[in-house]
């Protein structure tokens, strides 16, 4: 998705706000919470919980700090490239851009129904 980049309207008071802006702070305050509340549980690795298993062909967006959440590429992990001990940190991610390799800590495992 695009999206132009609008000014940020969460510290104006309410009653200043016309229609439009109080859409734009709320759809600011969604992302906002999306990105700092949803995503890292997306990402939990705790050391006494199994890690979930990255296969080919999960779907995955692409973690990007200097781009907002809804311009994250979502791609489709096509290779895996363990290490020598097996364990697997580095994917080839297939996006409607090309084919990126990232390390797992930059893409985002999406949940998908049955998981």
């Amino acid at each position: 998705m695009k999206a132009i980049s609008e000014p940020s309207y969460l510290n104006l008071k309410q009653n200043t706000l016309s229609r439009w802006q109080l859409v734009q702070t709320i759809f600011q305050h969604f992302w906002r919470r999306w990105t700092s509340e949803y995503l890292p549980e997306l990402q939990n690795r705790s050391k006494w919980t199994k890690a979930v298993d990255i296969t080919e062909g999960a779907l995955v967006l692409m973690i990007d700090q200097s781009a907002p959440p809804f311009q994250w590429p979502l791609g489709r992990i096509t290779e895996l490239h363990p290490g020598k001990d097996g364990v697997t940190r580095v994917v080839t991610v297939k996006t409607s851009k090309g084919e990126y390799k990232r390390a797992i800590t930059e893409v985002c495992l999406l949940p998908l129904d049955g998981q």
